[in-house]
């Protein structure tokens, strides 16, 4: 799993595959053979955009050709048709790391901006809600300030329910309700597990939570559809898990809990993620997409183009041995991202979203450094110019089918 803690070109290329349309979608070979298509609705090539907001506002500059250019314009004009945003209950803390903090990111009204700004661009959203005040994933769970005196599952729930129904009615009444939105991140053993009182409800499905963990989802899948039966935008549920090796027991549990949801989202990063290797990653998506009937999408990954950096805050990637056929250079993770995305495509998998392609350097802080730990992964050189690695999303795919 990725540390965080410690750390679409037009509306046009949505790449729609309609039975009254003969066109393919843009990253698919054009050829005439029906074979030759995806048996997908829509192909999603998405970007985590989170901290584009804080770098903006702290010295960040993103530029093409030398020339400053919206990040948001420069992720569409290459191909991404998807957005993601995480979303903090009430994340203090970033406001907190600056002298003279005056905002906090990732709270609802900093995710506002993001997705009115990749909404112009054209991209559709993808909202990933971490039901948390900080990082979630599978080593932290934490339960929001807000929250921590509960002691009962059906006021958990119904906390869950009205915070989730009120984030998609104000964005909904601004015209930016998303087109996905993500039920927790990353959490492999649940959700909200530790920070609260000694009588927190138990949401720990690695242990006995499993029905808490149910009635919290359902709570939330709820809010989802209620607000989207109002809406112009159907939006699409999905939940996420790091670790291909993880997949079958967390939703074979969760499917006897609800069905009612779209997406299997799964974390892959080959350098950590070792239980699945590079050459298994395509017969494994093939049978997730079988045995759950549902969408599959990588809803996180990366892999570095460099092992320098350009600050003083440690990189959390590059120290691992690389894959074979794929060195730490421009062209290595160019080829690695082109061979991911034909093997979803060949798997039948519905998307790939890169892991914060845009953290580049700055004088943006987090918890535990100032600049970025991410900028050997990103798709801009140190300057903030983009590379060529961005360009993976316009690349033609072929489908086996």
């Amino acid at each position: 799993m990725v540390r965080k803690h410690m750390l679409y070109s037009l509306i046009f290329s949505l790449f729609w595959l309609v039975a009254c349309e003969d066109e393919p979608r843009r990253g698919v070979n054009p050829e005439d053979d029906d074979d030759s298509l995806v048996s997908v609705d829509k192909f999603y090539f998405g970007a985590d955009l989170s901290y584009v907001n804080q770098i903006l506002d702290h010295g960040g500059v993103y530029k093409e050709e030398s020339t400053e250019k919206s990040p948001y314009a420069i992720f569409a004009d290459h191909g991404t048709n998807l957005a993601r945003f995480r979303l903090w209950h009430n994340p203090a803390w970033t406001q907190e790391v600056y002298e003279d903090g005056s905002q906090l990111y990732n709270d609802l009204y900093d995710v506002e901006k993001s997705i009115r700004l990749s909404k112009e661009q054209g991209m559709e959203v993808l909202l990933d809600f971490h039901y948390s005040d900080n990082w979630a994933d599978p080593e932290k769970q934490q339960v929001p300030a807000a929250w921590t005196e509960i002691t009962d599952i059906d006021v958990l729930a119904d906390s869950v329910y009205n915070y989730t129904f009120s984030v998609l009615s104000y964005l909904e009444s601004k015209g930016l309700m998303p087109e996905m939105v993500q039920i927790g991140n990353e959490s492999n053993c649940g959700m909200m597990l530790s920070g609260g009182n000694a009588n927190f409800p138990d949401m720990n499905v690695c242990e006995s939570g499993w029905a808490n963990m149910g009635l919290v989802v359902k709570a939330a899948i709820r809010a989802v559809n209620e607000v989207s039966e109002t809406s112009s935008v159907d939006t699409k549920i999905a939940f996420h898990v790091a670790d291909p090796v993880n997949v079958e027991w967390w939703f074979d549990k969760m499917i006897e809990q609800t069905t009612d949801f779209d997406f299997i989202g799964i974390s892959y990063y080959p350098l950590w993620h070792t239980g699945v290797s590079f050459n298994q990653l395509e017969n494994r998506i093939k049978g997730f997409k079988e045995r759950f009937n549902k969408e599959i999408i990588i809803l996180e990954t990366a892999y570095p183009w460099t092992t320098d950096g350009a600050d003083n805050y440690n990189n959390l990637f590059g120290g691992e041995t690389p894959i074979s056929g794929y060195p730490y250079t421009l062209d290595g993770q160019s080829q690695f991202l082109i061979d991911l995305t034909q093997k979803l495509v060949n798997a039948g998998a519905s998307g790939v979203v890169y892991w914060e392609p845009a953290w580049i350097t700055s004088q943006m802080k987090d918890q535990w450094g100032t600049g970025s730990s991410w900028e050997n992964n990103t798709f801009f050189d140190f300057e903030g110019n983009v590379m060529t690695n961005i360009d993976f999303m316009t690349y033609e795919y072929t489908s086996n089918e």
